[in-house]
This record gives structure tokens, C-alpha cells and sequence, in this order.
């Protein structure tokens, strides 16, 4: 089956967490659009995918062929002479108040208050409500120490879950959690993607650094996309050159 679709993880595939893409992912990307659709999904917000990566892409890449999928899907937006949103689908205000409420108390039962912080712990989506243990500012150093083990994040998943039976509370990042109307995760983004662009599954490739149980990249593994695991971005950089290459050598044959 030929793959239309190339659909990327953003942190800890295409860059370290919160971080810029470097100079060579860009240029990958670029090479990658002009051969094949590609699609970026994450739990982020939109101004994290034009900081991260948009910004960063060289001038001409063809940014008809990107799809931004912030916070798993619950937005799409695509290029049509500049950014313009497909749908957004947001949470009401209520429902905002009462996950962001329901955070303080299950950080406060887990004992999980840190030291210190940098930044904000809770960030409004829109769509979704995500806290970051050490605030949003955190340095990679200090979110690699925090939580390696996912002992923290799962026990504030557990509180969570029972004061907000009525959402889904995910383990994001390496010290977040995310907490959306139930059924939102990547296997959402991925069906969003096949009603949208019209692409089947089976065309699709996803690459992401978290695809195992419980990883928030294992449920478009669980969606039926063929899946790829990575380390990190540069695993994920030698990835898009194989792409290119198996590309380079069907249009040569």
C-alpha cells in the first residue's frame, strides 16, 4: 500500500520538548512536503507548533501540503495563504472552571507541589486544560529528572480521574497531564485526518517517541496507523531521510 500521509509527533520526535526544531529537521520537512503530505499533532496548543516548528521552515516550503493538529485533534488548521482554522472544537467555560478546580485539589491530595516552578502549572487550551508540574517555562533538565519513571503523573492521573469522571485525563509530556472531553487523544486526531483529507488509515505513517501502553502516542497505533517508533528527533530525522529515499527510488523506477 503506497502511504500518502506522513503524521509526526511534535516533542521528543521533531524536537525536544518546547523546544525549536534545528536547522536539518527543518530542512527534512521541507523535502518531506514536497514528496508527501505531512501532519504534526500534539497535545499543544497552536502557538507552540508555529514557535516550535512553522517559523523555522525555509522559505518556499510547500505549506499546502501541512496539517497542524493542535491538542490531539480537537483543532485543525491548514495553509491557504496564510493559517486558517478547519474547526475548533472547544471546551465551555464551565467545563473549563471545573477542570481547572479539580487540578489545585488533586495536586494538593497528591502531595505533588514542587519546589520551584517556571511559569504557570495550568494552561487553557481551549479545547484542552493542560497542567505541567513545573510550570510551562521548565528547563528540559529539570522535566527529565521530575518524572522518569511516570510514577507522579500516573498518581495525579488516578486522582484526577476520580473528580473528573466525565473527561479524559491523559499523561502528556514528561511532566504533564492533559485533560480533555472523553475520547480526545491522537487515534482522535487520526480519524480527524482521514474525515478531512480523505485519506485512508492504511496510507497513513505515524512516527512518534511514545508508543507503548500508556504513551500518549499509542493510541494512533491503537487506531490502525502504521507506526513508528523513535528515540528521539534525530531518530526521527533519519526516518524522514529513509522516506525520501524509498520516494528517490520509486520515481526513479
Amino acid at each position: 500500500m503506497v502511504k500518502k500521509l506522513v503524521v509526526f509527533d511534535l516533542d521528543g520526535t521533531l524536537a525536544e520538548s518546547k523546544a525549536d526544531i534545528d536547522g536539518e529537521m527543518a530542512s527534512l520537512l521541507s523535502q518531506l512536503l514536497i514528496v508527501e503530505k505531512v501532519a504534526i499533532i500534539s497535545g499543544g496548543a497552536w502557538p507552540q507548533f508555529d514557535h516550535q516548528v512553522l517559523t523555522h521552515l525555509p522559505k518556499g516550503t510547500h505549506l499546502s501540503e501541512l496539517s497542524i493538529l493542535p491538542t490531539c485533534g480537537t483543532k485543525f488548521f491548514r495553509f491557504d495563504e496564510r493559517w486558517r482554522p478547519v474547526y475548533s472544537e472547544d471546551l465551555s467555560a464551565e467545563q473549563r472552571k471545573q477542570i481547572i478546580d479539580a487540578l489545585h485539589k488533586a495536586v494538593d491530595e497528591a502531595g505533588l507541589k514542587p519546589e520551584k516552578l517556571w511559569g504557570d502549572q495550568i494552561e487553557d487550551r481551549g479545547s484542552q486544560i493542560t497542567f505541567s508540574a513545573l510550570g510551562q517555562q521548565a528547563p528540559l533538565d529539570a522535566k527529565k529528572d521530575w518524572d522518569p519513571n511516570l510514577e507522579k503523573r500516573k498518581k495525579l492521573q488516578v486522582a484526577l480521574k476520580k473528580l473528573l469522571p466525565e473527561f479524559a485525563v491523559n499523561i502528556g509530556g514528561s511532566t504533564s497531564i492533559d485533560v480533555t472531553k472523553p475520547g480526545i487523544d491522537k487515534a482522535y486526531g487520526i480519524r480527524k485526518l482521514k474525515e478531512t483529507l480523505r485519506i485512508e488509515i492504511d496510507e497513513m505513517i505515524f512516527v512518534g517517541d511514545a508508543i507503548y501502553p500508556g504513551g500518549n502516542d499509542y493510541p494512533a497505533k491503537q487506531a490502525g496507523v502504521f507506526s513508528i517508533k523513535v528515540r528521539d528527533p534525530d531518530e526521527t530525522k533519519r526516518v524522514i531521510e529513509a522516506i525520501l529515499a524509498c520516494e528517490s527510488g520509486q520515481v526513479a523506477a
